[in-house]
């Protein structure tokens, strides 16, 4: 596939880059002959999963840089780096994860919900801000949100997680809302889309519970098919749309 489809030569950020999901989306990605730059807070991981991603595929361009997304200006340093060594953007891929939750809605803590604000919210506030107008610039820009179906049916046990997700998918539908004004008359040239998972599963917590089912999850895997299918379709087809990978609730 590398070669002519829709990623190939792209310029691919990739947000929270070092876990399960950010692992099968570099693999995905530079498969589709994308250069892949992926960022994590932990080097470690990132490394792991950046060489994991070149050793499948040899000879495609696949980095790391070591972001801290809390801070908006490294966010923006990142953005800028990106654009100065490769001469464009043509995506941001959000996979910056964290999950609290309580047993009922009385015993939420309040706790959860700064963590969660900071992890959910601020990285993608950060992230959209320092890249759009790169992604904008691009003929095939894309800012893809990976969201969960509870910011649609928040269940009683999950009022901050699903509070913050629903504040993500708020502000990524206010940056698509950007590209369809930029777009002017001709339709937006670039997209911001989401994808919206119930939870998402992969080998090692198969591993771990052999015996779960895991109903309704969607696999790393799969998600990263999906995500790479975004720049398959027309930016004015994706922009600003809620793209399910489980069953609307």
């Amino acid at each position: 596939m590398a070669g002519n489809g829709a990623l190939s030569g792209a310029v691919i950020a990739v947000a929270g880059a070092g876990g399960p999901a950010g692992r099968a989306t570099l693999l995905r990605l530079a498969e589709a002959g994308a250069i892949v730059v992926g960022s994590d807070n932990d080097p470690e991981r990132l490394a792991e999963a950046v060489d994991a991603a070149s050793y499948a595929h040899g000879g495609a361009t696949v980095v790391g840089d070591t972001v801290d997304l809390l801070d908006r200006q490294a966010a923006q340093d990142w953005a800028n780096r990106v654009e100065k060594e490769f001469g464009r953007v043509d995506g941001l891929v959000h996979l910056v994860g964290g999950w609290r939750g309580s047993e009922t809605f009385t015993k939420t803590r309040l706790d959860d919900w700064d963590l969660l604000e900071l992890l959910l919210v601020k990285t993608v506030q950060h992230t959209s801000l320092a890249f759009h107008e790169a992604l904008q610039r691009s003929d095939r820009g894309r800012y893809v949100l990976i969201s969960a179906a509870g910011a649609s049916k928040p269940t009683a046990g999950n009022a901050a997680y699903a509070a913050a997700k629903a504040a993500a998918e708020a502000w990524t539908l206010a940056l698509a809302d950007y590209f369809t004004k930029a777009g002017g008359e001709q339709g937006p040239s670039a997209a911001a889309a989401i994808l919206v998972v119930k939870a998402l599963v992969h080998d090692a917590m198969r591993a771990e519970r052999p015996n779960a089912k895991f109903a309704g999850f969607t696999d790393v895997k799969d998600l990263a098919e999906a995500i790479a299918g975004v720049w398959d379709k027309p930016a004015a087809e994706v922009n600003g749309q809620r793209l399910w990978l489980t069953e609307k609730p």
